[in-house]
């Protein structure tokens, strides 16, 4: 999968290409990090709860504990964030608005980075937008957001989002070739991009989906509906046994379609209460 002929892009989606048919795990320290490795993600975001990018002491002492990718967070729009994440030696990076945005009217010229960089959206165009701006990773994202009140963000945005996207790259695929140019032009993106779509009827980038994905049966779900695999916030481990949480969502990724190995993934897997600072309590399965 190739954007245009930039070289430096073709190199980036060389990089994030082993996440494919992957599970991202969110994790705020060295020890989660270490779950979330040994019960088989193939990559951590790093997230220390504060509106802005980790800092270069916890990414170092995270890479130092595990093996797989480390990604980390910019607030949207700041690069100079992201050149200090990049000079520390982070494999990817997430421009996140999960962070805030630091520059109301531009994202970063992700052109401009060796590392990938992932992004969210919420739809089609803002995809393209995107990957017009150089990302690598897109977020389908559905609610990133920490615990409610009334237990875990739904899943529900996440899966429309996903069959939305899908449903008009499939619209764009099945188009004339006349009408990818005013697609193009709708769209305000380049028409070699649209073109190159068209003909591989996907987007040129790793697309996993984000938010309220709590269970194998959710991870599966995203992986029938065309994701190339999926994000999992920090919640996760407040599971009684995060460890066997991720396990089992991880296989779920790895055999989406075998009902009978989504059936034993998600056999034995407990409720789980976890009271956070407010009082109440939050259900992940």
């Amino acid at each position: 999968m190739v954007y245009g002929n930039n070289n430096q892009f073709t190199i980036r989606m060389e990089l994030v290409q082993k996440l494919q048919g992957g599970v991202i795990i969110e994790v705020s320290d060295a020890e989660e990090a270490k779950i979330a490795e040994e019960a088989g993600a193939c990559s951590i975001v790093v997230h220390h709860g504060t509106p802005r990018m980790p800092t270069p002491d916890l990414i170092k002492e995270i890479k130092q504990a595990v093996s797989i990718p480390v990604m980390a967070r910019v607030r949207v729009g700041h690069f100079v964030e992201a050149q200090i994440l990049e000079a520390i030696g982070v494999d990817y990076l997430d421009e996140s608005e999960l962070l805030g945005i630091a520059d109301n009217d531009n994202y970063i010229n992700k052109h401009n980075f060796c590392v990938p960089f992932a992004c969210g959206c919420k739809h089609l165009e803002e995809a393209f937008m995107r990957v017009t701006e150089g990302a690598t990773i897109i977020w389908m994202q559905g609610s990133r957001s920490r615990w409610s009140s009334s237990g875990p963000d739904s899943i529900v945005e996440t899966v429309q989002i996903v069959r939305s996207v899908m449903m008009e790259v499939r619209n764009l695929t099945n188009a004339d070739e006349d009408e990818v140019f005013t697609f193009a032009k709708k769209m305000a993106v380049p028409y070699d991009l649209v073109a190159q779509i068209r003909q591989i009827g996907r987007l040129p980038v790793l697309l996993f989906a984000a938010g309220g994905i709590w269970t194998p049966a959710d991870a599966a779900l995203m992986m029938q509906l065309g994701c190339d695999g999926v994000y999992i916030g920090s919640e996760i481990f407040s599971c009684v046994d995060p460890y066997k949480q991720v396990q089992a969502i991880v296989q779920a990724v790895k055999h989406y379609n075998d009902p009978h190995v989504l059936a034993e993934s998600s056999s034995g897997l407990e409720d789980t209460e976890s009271e956070d600072d407010g009082g109440f309590i939050a259900y992940l399965v």
